[in-house]
């Protein structure tokens, strides 16, 4: 699976499950499978037009994620992407929030995700130091969130 850490001014865009799916309420960042043939790539920026309407370049890899669900193996491949085009629409969620890096230990995210989150955290925080305290971005290696 692809997933997609969008970012804009400083913040992270989220979305929350519908309540029928699995996790349902649980927040998660865009994303989905990858179909035959397809490149990690190439599958976040199709995932998030599908369920966003929002156009996105993918701008650095991050740590791929293996997670084990009952019944489910799994590998996210995380994305830090920009917007290129649009303004994000709740199409496959039932809401959306652009949020603060550090204000994503608020929301209840699936256990695959806190890999992601904890990468982001250690990103933060090192950008922190470089900046002598400063945490207002991070950097995922395309510049600074």
């Amino acid at each position: 699976m692809a997933v997609a850490v969008v970012v804009r001014d400083g913040r992270v865009l989220i979305c929350q499950r519908r309540e029928k799916d699995s996790f349902g309420g649980y927040w998660e960042f865009p994303g989905g499978k990858l179909e035959a043939g397809e490149t990690a790539e190439s599958c976040v920026c199709r995932e998030v037009r599908e369920e966003l309407d929002l156009g996105v370049r993918a701008m650095a890899a991050l740590s791929a994620v293996r997670h084990e669900y009952p019944g489910l193996d799994l590998t996210l491949h995380p994305f830090v992407c920009e917007c290129v085009e649009g303004e994000p629409q709740a199409i496959e969620c039932q809401a959306l929030r652009w949020v603060l890096p550090w204000e994503l230990s608020e929301f209840r995210f699936p256990p695959a995700s806190e890999p992601i989150i904890a990468e982001i955290r250690r990103r933060m925080e090192r950008r922190a130091r470089e900046a002598g305290g400063d945490a207002s971005g991070i950097d995922l290696g395309a510049g600074q969130v």
